[in-house]
């Protein structure tokens, strides 16, 4: 439940599924906004939270998309690095399996 997940001992973090059509958007520009939407140097954080819960992550399914991501991520890294930031330390990895939010907390940015 949403509280275990809070206390950051379950292992799982907060996500946000996006349901996309590769036809209009490519995954490689679906790629540019995780990059851009977030700061993906900051560790087990997302603006005032933290813990393991608030890791960045861009998830994948399948071969292709694992290699799309973590290119993507070496080209932005790259910019940032010539910027003077650190390193990216979002987590590329397999999807896991997804869980639904419980409904006090689904979608709670359109009510704040």
């Amino acid at each position: 439940n949403y509280r275990e997940v809070c206390s950051g001992k379950t292992g799982h973090n907060e996500v946000v599924m996006v349901v996309y059509d590769p036809k209009k958007l490519p995954y490689a520009k679906l790629l540019d906004v995780i990059w851009a939407a977030h700061d993906p140097t900051t560790l087990k954080r997302h603006g005032n939270d933290r813990g393991t819960q608030y890791r960045s992550g861009a998830y994948y399914y399948g071969e292709e998309l694992k290699k799309a991501a973590e290119a993507s991520k070496a080209r932005f890294e790259a910019v940032l690095k010539t910027k003077g930031y650190k390193g990216i330390v979002t987590e590329i990895v397999d999807a896991p399996e997804y869980y639904f939010a419980e409904h006090f907390i689904s979608n709670i940015w359109r009510r704040t």
